[in-house]
Parts: structure tokens; sequence; C-alpha cells
């Protein structure tokens, strides 16, 4: 097992973390996840990444395990994954021509030291039409992702700014990530040829 594991199922997650550069394995989480219904988003995301990540660093104690929870939340309400085409229809027609916040939760856990975090940032929607969702909606996009879209391909075409990191809103905040990691003593530039900042030959 390789000394850095990503503790989830997520392609995008996994796309994310190879911008490390440095070799990682995936063992995704299966945990039920537990939310209390008084925290706040962004207890919520820390406390699902920290399960997250808790459940496989049992298994592998040794090595730097990360979990990572996101989040869509509008007027304080966490908006999850659509139930249907409808449901997706609704949400993205609420958040036309209104700025939403997308929060992520990232725990990392190596032996007996852990650290939680969470980044967020401020996403503004264009004012859409009824034609202009639909269209969206039958990409197909949004029935695995918080909020009804994703900002990586079609959705995209929805959004008319942001506000902070956006490869938090695709799922990971991985600049604010490659640093913590460092804090907590992973070994990037011991990783052989394939660490980051290697110097090409």
């Amino acid at each position: 097992m390789q000394n850095l594991i990503l503790a989830s199922h997520s392609p995008r997650r996994k796309q994310l973390l190879q911008l490390l550069n440095v070799p990682f394995n995936v063992l995704g989480s299966d945990i039920k996840e537990k939310i209390e219904p008084t925290q706040f988003p962004e207890e919520v995301v820390q406390s699902l990444a920290f399960q997250k990540a808790s459940s496989i660093a049992k298994l592998y104690p040794h090595a730097y395990v990360i979990g990572a929870d996101t989040v869509v939340v509008y007027q304080n309400n966490i908006l999850g994954k659509p139930k249907d085409e409808k449901d997706a229809f609704q949400t993205l027609m609420t958040l036309s021509g209104q700025t939403h916040h997308v929060l992520t939760g990232v725990s990392i856990f190596n032996g007996n030291q852990h650290h939680t975090f969470y980044e967020q940032t401020e996403v503004t929607f264009w004012n859409l039409t009824q034609e202009e969702v639909k269209a969206y909606v039958k990409t197909g996009e949004p029935f695995d992702k918080a909020g009804s879209y994703g900002i990586q391909k079609f959705g995209s075409l929805l959004v008319k700014n942001i506000k902070g990191d956006y490869y938090n809103v695709v799922g990971l905040p991985i600049s604010r990530l490659y640093r913590e990691l460092k804090q907590m003593g992973f070994p990037f530039f011991n990783a052989g040829r394939e660490g980051m900042m290697d110097k090409e030959e």
C-alpha cells in the first residue's frame, strides 16, 4: 500500500490528487455517513471528511489518508444530489441569478496525528432560462453532484463568476491540501522520480 491513500470513490478527486505528482492509492470509504441536524454546513463537511478518512486510517495507520466531502449551500441550506430530473431542474432554477457557496471538508490522518479543515468558494450563476436549464439537465451531469451541477464541464456555462478556489468547487482544494500535507510531514521530495517538483531531464 502506498504512503498516500485517497479515501474516496470520486473520479474527480482522483484526477485532482494526481496534480500532486506523487504515487497514491484509492480506497473508497463505504461508511454510513452520520450528520447531526444541528450542525452548520462547515461542520458537516469536516465531520463527513473525518469519518471517511478515519475509517481507512484504522486499516493503514502508517499511511497518509485523505478523506473529503463537498456540499453546496444556498441561504444556509445544504443542497444535496438531485433525486431526479425534476429535482435537478428546480434546484438549478433556484440558483439562477443567485450566489451560493461550495464547501469542501478535508481530513488527513497519519498515525497518531490528524488534521481537518475546510475551504469555501463563492459561486454566482447567470440568470438562466428554463430552456438552458432543461438542456443542461438532459446532459446527465447533475445526477451525481451536490447542487445539481459540475463546474468542470457543461456546468461551466451556468457560472458567471467565482470567488475562491476553483478546484474546491470540483471537489478538492488541492493547493491547500498540498500545504497541509507538507506541514504534517508528507515526504514530497522523497517520492522518487515521480515526486513533485522533480526537474525534467
